[in-house]
């Protein structure tokens, strides 16, 4: 038996970025997520860096979702030296075969760019890390289904619950040594009654949880449609182009699915939307082929239509996307990715932006350090490929369409525990939100709750029996 000693916040800790949960014993070291840092340059420029862990020694790694802040790194991770097995659900492959490529890619892409205008600092400029990294981390996946107990290492076991985030999203659920602790780590909590999943799993027991806290310091508005139907209605008016910074996994469907729902209920004109992104465009078919993570409404469409929106354009090619710069008049381009950080969308955005006509619609969260950031606070102008742009289009943000738990429902999530866990952590937040959250949670419910503090280790130590004086 090897005892658990330690978990150290090697990312994900007073930031939304760069989850990595690192757990160590005498003789095993386990990854609970492997995400890239993105956002302020601080945060990206720890992507380079080494991390404290030493990445041969790793014996696993277990993945809640598919998401570049929790996934990113694996590639890296890879190239250091790991040579472990990487534990996702089926649908988490799936996506992972097209996001870690994809931002090799994108990666190879801007170091080749930077190098041909030479607007880098570095000579030459050079990817974090390339297609072949990327393939290498792929080749080291294993797949479980939700509630299957697995064991990522000797002597801990783990089960994957729905999370209701985005397609494949999973609550960890680990035991650590046969009497050591429970550590559950919610990953992204998704929310209750929202199209196409499945609603998050509850969980009873956990000695030790950690839990994210992205929107714990505010509640989503739930008049989504009414703001959707607003601004697009606004700009097709003035004869402009909604252009949508969105992730590619969730958001994008979602999208799909809410403007298909309010032109079906007679509140939109059937509006042409153009997806420009190989990788939604794939990702959307991978959501219509995993019936395990749909709710009755998306599993009857998948029926009776087989796809979310009848007026939609998925575009491929480079040669398309240039296409819909010349296209005017009233439309929808979905475009990733959802911060305004990389692809396609930074093009169309440099396009549209210096044109009153148009509108940027932000739908999530945008993290510190983003375009959409800057965007959402009211910039002037954002630098884009070494350019700054104007922006005299109309910018408009919708935040009920967030995958995230907010305050409220994080609070109602943690109703489902039978009994207190012995230490709560805060992750996945900015400063502000982790603490309200914390201030909310012992105020309800009387929990030892601590915020997660960047690179800190905690003790890991087998239960003591507990008291009833800790309900």
């Amino acid at each position: 038996m090897s005892a658990y000693r330690s978990l150290t916040f090697a990312g994900g800790a007073g930031t939304v970025t760069g989850s990595k949960y690192w757990i160590r014993a005498e003789n095993e070291q386990l990854l609970l997520d492997c995400g890239l840092f993105q956002g302020l340059k601080p945060l990206r420029q720890r992507n380079w860096q080494r991390p404290p862990f030493n990445a041969p020694a790793i014996d696993a790694v277990v993945l809640s979702h598919a998401h570049l802040d929790h996934t990113g790194y694996l590639p890296l991770l890879v190239r250091r030296g790991f040579t472990g097995s990487i534990y996702c659900t089926p649908a988490t492959a799936e996506l992972l075969e097209i996001v870690l490529r994809d931002a090799a890619r994108l990666q190879e892409d801007d170091a080749e760019r930077a190098n041909r205008r030479r607007y880098s600092k570095h000579d030459p400029a050079l990817p974090l890390y390339t297609r072949e990294d990327a393939d290498r981390a792929l080749k080291l996946i294993v797949t479980k289904g939700y509630g299957a107990r697995f064991t990522p290492s000797r002597t801990t076991s783990a089960v994957f619950h729905r999370a209701g985030h985005i397609l494949g999203s999973a609550i960890i659920d680990l035991q650590l040594d046969r009497e050591g602790p429970n550590l559950v780590f919610s990953g992204d909590l998704g929310r209750k009654q929202r199209p196409i999943l499945r609603d998050p799993d509850r969980v009873s027991n956990a000695d030790i949880l950690l839990l994210e806290s992205t929107y714990g310091d505010r509640s989503h508005k739930h008049d989504e449609e009414n703001q959707l139907v607003d601004v697009i209605t606004r700009t097709a008016e003035r004869g402009g182009a909604v252009v949508v910074p969105a992730f590619a996994i969730g958001r994008t469907q979602e999208l799909l699915w809410t403007i298909r729902k309010l032109h079906k209920d007679g509140r939109l004109p059937l509006i042409s939307v153009y997806v420009d992104s190989p990788m939604a465009t794939d990702v959307t078919e991978i959501y219509a082929r995993h019936p395990e993570d749909h709710d009755q409404a998306m599993a009857a469409l998948m029926k009776s239509e087989g796809a979310l929106y009848p007026a939609q354009y998925f575009m491929r090619s480079t040669d398309e996307s240039k296409w819909l710069n010349s296209r005017q008049g009233p439309m929808i381009i979905i475009a990733g990715s959802g911060m305004a950080t990389g692809g396609r969308v930074l093009h169309h955005l440099k396009h549209r932006l210096p044109d009153h006509r148009n509108t940027v619609l932000l739908t999530g969260y945008q993290a510190a350090g983003t375009r959409g950031r800057e965007l959402l606070d009211g910039a002037p102008s954002v630098r884009i490929h070494g350019r700054d742009v104007q922006v005299r289009a109309e910018v408009a943000s919708v935040d009920g369409l967030s995958a995230h738990a907010d305050r409220g429902e994080l609070l109602d999530w943690l109703t489902g525990f039978s009994e207190p866990p012995r230490q709560t952590y805060l992750v996945h937040g900015e400063a502000l939100a982790s603490e309200k959250l914390a201030e909310a949670i012992r105020e309800r419910f009387g929990w030892r709750v601590t915020v997660a503090t960047d690179q800190a280790t905690v003790p890991l130590v087998r239960p003591a029996p507990r008291s009833a004086s800790r309900r």
